[in-house]
């Protein structure tokens, strides 16, 4: 069965329940299917593994390919074996650098330096040495991490930033993220931590495997024996452990580069469909300030494992795009600001809308009469009500500004509502009946789907 997730600001925490998120994100229009079990794809031959000392300690290190530099950051229960198929399709007009982070996989295991604020000093370092003044940065979950404090720290440094799947510490609803009983092992660790896991590794690693992922089965057992032994290595497990125990001060490093301001370069959040699906650039969006949003299907955290022909094209697609502005000026902003949406409102009812009168809709982008992905805003006047009615596709929406009040079922029952404020996020499942209303103020909600879409009212 499927359940329907509500996010917002407040309680970021409810996106980590383990559910078949519905959205309608579908950007990759013409991806490829992807194989039903992906195995570890090695690294093209050409490439060549490097130790090199980089702040105090050794990080092991995958290069190769030509071309404008792209770092790539892995995560928990991985290591930078999990970008091989991203890395075969970069290579062909990138510089390719793919490190295992200090104390994980191949790299040394120093006793100190588990901060991400540190790590990012590390990846510096190699770009250092490699004469690299500027990368852009791929990441996932504690790469993510690493790469927000790399990013922060040396924005000159990055020209794109796609992070994926995981939350950043002290970011937006981090304190409500702490909160998730599915997040305990945020604080497992220790002595005593060590000696219950030692020989039981496999274990403990298929716990994040299966309840993160959308499909178990598709995290194979190649790839699980593959970093079960590179995690059964001495002092590998308390290395791990130790990256989540310095979350506490990662939140404190990453609201005191915040506090600075916000990353101004184009950054494209990803999240998996059974996972963080579009509240991941609801986190992303306290941080940035030029955030494009995107949901992969069929997939739950394990991105490059569960659906990897779909993350493969996101990632290359954003990094090679010219129409990805910088977000640092006029010519390079790809978002509308008020007084240019102000513009273009029209009145009355367009595909995919409830045609309530008084209510004004525009499209934003593409063509939601015709297959594709498309997004159109809606500005509803105080104490609107829209009856119950259903949509030929799925559909994800955002709630921009004011407060909205959305339920679902045959009959709008004003009981049944959940009051949205702004920044919430929600979906409209395909032919799911649905109602919505405004109370005292108005609201404005984006919606995007993946068309041709429709609107049936239930009689």
């Amino acid at each position: 069965m499927t359940k329907v997730i509500f996010a917002n600001t407040e309680n970021g925490a409810e996106t980590f329940r383990k559910s078949k998120r519905i959205t309608c994100l579908l950007f990759l229009a013409l991806v490829m299917v992807s194989p039903a079990f992906a195995q570890i794809i090695p690294f093209p031959k050409s490439f060549r593994n490097e130790e090199i000392a980089a702040n105090g300690t050794i990080i092991y290190t995958r290069i190769g390919g030509e071309g404008p530099a792209v770092l790539l950051l892995h995560g928990y229960g991985e290591t930078g074996d999990m970008w091989g198929g991203l890395a075969v399709e970069l290579a062909k007009d990138h510089t390719v650098i793919v490190p295992d982070l200090r104390g994980m996989g191949r790299s040394s295991r120093p006793e100190t330096g588990y901060d991400k604020l540190t790590q990012s000093e590390d990846m510096t370092e190699i770009l250092d040495q490699l004469h690299i003044e500027q990368v852009d940065l791929v990441t996932h979950d504690i790469g993510n991490m690493v790469g927000y404090a790399l990013a922060a720290s040396h924005p000159d440094r990055i020209r794109r930033f796609v992070i994926m799947d995981a939350p950043v510490p002290g970011i937006g609803p981090w304190d409500d993220v702490l909160k998730n009983p599915l997040l305990w092992h945020f604080r497992f660790g220790g002595p005593d931590a060590e000696r219950i896991v030692k020989g039981r590794e496999r274990i403990y690693l298929d716990r994040f495997w299966n309840e993160f992922s959308a499909d178990p089965n598709k995290f194979t057992e190649e790839s699980r024996k593959h970093y079960a032994s590179l995690y059964a290595k001495p002092g590998a497990m308390k290395a791990g452990f130790a990256q989540f125990a310095a979350f506490d001060q990662d939140a404190i490093d990453n609201r005191k580069l915040l506090a600075d301001g916000k990353l101004t370069k184009p950054v494209l959040a990803v999240g998996g469909e059974s996972s963080f699906g579009p509240m991941m650039a609801v986190v992303m969006r306290f941080a940035a300030d030029n955030v494009h949003e995107l949901t992969i299907p069929s997939a739950g955290h394990w991105l490059m494992e569960e659906n990897p022909a779909a993350t493969i094209s996101a990632i290359t697609s954003f990094l090679t795009s010219e129409t990805v502005g910088d977000g640092i000026g006029p010519e390079g902003e790809q978002r509308l600001t008020p007084v240019e949406a102000d513009k273009i409102v029209g009145g009355g009812a367009s595909a995919g809308t409830s045609g309530i009168s008084g209510i004004q809709s525009v499209t934003i982008s593409g063509d939601p009469t015709k297959m594709g992905l498309y997004s159109i805003e809606i500005r509803v006047p105080p104490n609107t009500h829209i009856p119950a009615h259903t949509h030929r596709d799925g559909r994800t929406a955002t709630v921009i500004s004011g407060t909205w009040y959305f339920g679902y079922g045959d009959i709008a029952e004003t009981n049944e509502v959940k009051e949205l404020p702004p920044g919430s996020v929600y979906t409209e499942p395909s032919n799911v009946p649905h109602f919505a209303f405004t109370r005292d103020s108005g609201a404005v909600v984006l919606i995007t789907g993946d068309g041709p879409t429709d609107t049936q009212f239930i009689q």
